[in-house]
């Protein structure tokens, strides 16, 4: 189950999606995570939801794909959304034993807190999925183009966010065989209560956090026998430029938000 994550993974289908440009999907990313937490209707979730499916299907790839890669984090969306329902305050009480006190306003906000970070993780794993690493830390550098007039290292900043999602597929294939070769020698990770789990799982993060320091110092060792000296004089072999069909997918997506702004707005004017 673990090597199903495909956050951080990128599978080229040559759609329309793919060949948009990396900026424009950052940004409209970006739109998306805000409007998708100033929701007040719950049913706009499904609304997303529909949009979602909608690119899916535009970057050719399979829902089952997707739904598959969101399974080793259904515990912990499952974990969170009974946290909210536990310890959320509410007035109208909908059942109670002991301690334990669940109410309407509990279940709304555990709902929203599902579905939010659920369609985060959602759009999120589209977007690294249909743009390449190149193109995805090219998009980061030209989204924070404008910081470099304060000094702020931008370059180096996207190649650092790049590489580290990157390396989530790498470091997932590192555990799935680091699990298998202790099963190997014997080792049982699912037995006992959570307690005993979590301690099953250091066998695992020891060697993992040596695989990962070696991977780190191989990079370094092969970005400077390149002569990697930072974004100072950089120059870019192909330069991408904005055309008619980024815009239009752009404006699409932006116009596809305008329902939840008029939701939001609409509630707060209301007296």
């Amino acid at each position: 189950m673990v090597s199903d994550i495909l956050f951080g993974q990128y599978i080229p289908t040559g759609s329309f999606v793919h060949g948009a440009s990396p900026k424009l999907k950052i940004i409209s990313l970006f739109l998306i995570t805000i409007s998708i937490f100033l929701i007040k209707n719950p049913y706009l979730y499904f609304y997303y939801i529909a949009i979602s499916w909608i690119i899916l299907r535009l970057s050719r790839l399979s829902a089952d794909f997707i739904l598959r890669g969101l399974r080793p984090l259904i515990l912990l969306f499952l974990i969170t959304f009974v946290i909210n329902i536990l310890f959320a305050e509410g007035s109208t009480v909908l059942w109670h034993w002991g301690i334990i006190t669940i109410t309407r306003e509990g279940l709304i906000q555990g709902f929203n807190f599902f579905m939010r970070i659920t369609l985060l993780v959602v759009f999120s794993t589209l977007l690294t999925l249909t743009t390449s690493p190149i193109e995805l830390s090219d998009g980061i550098e030209e989204c924070l183009h404008p910081l470099k007039y304060v000094k702020f290292p931008v370059h180096e900043f996207s190649l650092m966010m790049t590489i580290a999602l990157r390396f989530i597929p790498t470091l997932v294939t590192e555990i799935d065989k680091i699990r298998r070769a202790q099963e190997a020698r014997g080792a049982n990770f699912s037995e006992g209560g959570p307690m005993r789990r979590a301690m099953n799982f250091i066998p695992i993060l020891i060697p993992l956090f040596i695989i990962s320091f070696k991977r780190a110092d191989e990079l370094a060792i092969a970005m400077e026998s390149r002569c990697y000296r930072g974004g100072v004089g950089r120059t870019k072999y192909n330069r991408r430029r904005e055309g008619f069909s980024d815009y239009a997918m752009f404006a699409i997506i932006t116009a596809s938000l305008f329902p939840v702004l008029v939701v939001y707005f609409n509630n707060i004017i209301k007296p």
